[in-house]
């Protein structure tokens, strides 16, 4: 039996099908794949990552995945949130104002050994020999060698919250964005025509 040949028109739907089914299979593998790497998800997220104009992701069939992972992705920041995992950035505030102060008094304390020092070189100077001299000079260089690996271990705990505070505030920033627009998507798709009001 002969196949009854197709119209110019029956071809262009079809190429237009086939075009749409792997615009939209590409969404949904680039979603998964942001979702794995843990990638905040958003609209005009999915749509710049597949490469896809931004009406495709609304569009049905695509755009309740999209839903279902941002708010899979906002009940696990709840969670971790929760449970304790995710420190807050007050939290790293603080920690970071607990280092300054102790940073401050390790400054503190290297001054006041390195007037002890001198003072207690300058009485010494005349009361002991050359061997106790250089003993105890190296007892201080010793101790002044601690004290700067813990003055820089405090720097690196430093650097490293500063680090962290920066990531936690741009964490914030971008889930307060996500909720903005999930927020703004969901009063224009309330009130637009034919809206379910169930």
């Amino acid at each position: 039996m002969s196949q009854a040949k197709r119209s110019p028109g029956d071809v262009l739907r079809a190429s237009r099908k086939k075009d749409s089914q792997t615009k939209r299979a590409k969404v949904l593998a680039t979603l998964d794949a942001m979702d794995e790497r843990g990638e905040t998800i958003s609209f005009t997220a999915v749509a710049r990552a597949a490469g896809v104009s931004n009406w495709l992701v609304y569009a049905e069939g695509v755009r309740e995945h999209i839903e279902a992972a941002m708010t899979g992705q906002a009940k696990a920041r709840r969670r971790r949130s929760q449970a304790g995992a995710d420190a807050s950035a007050a939290s790293l505030a603080t920690d970071l104002a607990l280092v300054r102060e102790e940073n401050k008094a390790l400054r503190e304390e290297r001054d006041r050994l390195r007037k002890a020092v001198q003072r207690s070189l300058g009485a010494q100077l005349d009361q002991v020999g050359t061997r106790e001299l250089t003993a105890r000079i190296d007892e201080l260089l010793a101790a002044v060698e601690r004290l700067t690996l813990e003055r820089d271990a405090i720097r690196a705990e430093r650097d490293e919250l500063n680090a962290k505070l920066a990531a936690a505030e741009d964490d914030l920033a971008a889930a307060r964005e996500a909720g903005r627009r999930m927020m703004r998507y969901v009063n224009l798709d309330s009130s637009a025509p034919g809206a379910s009001t169930s």
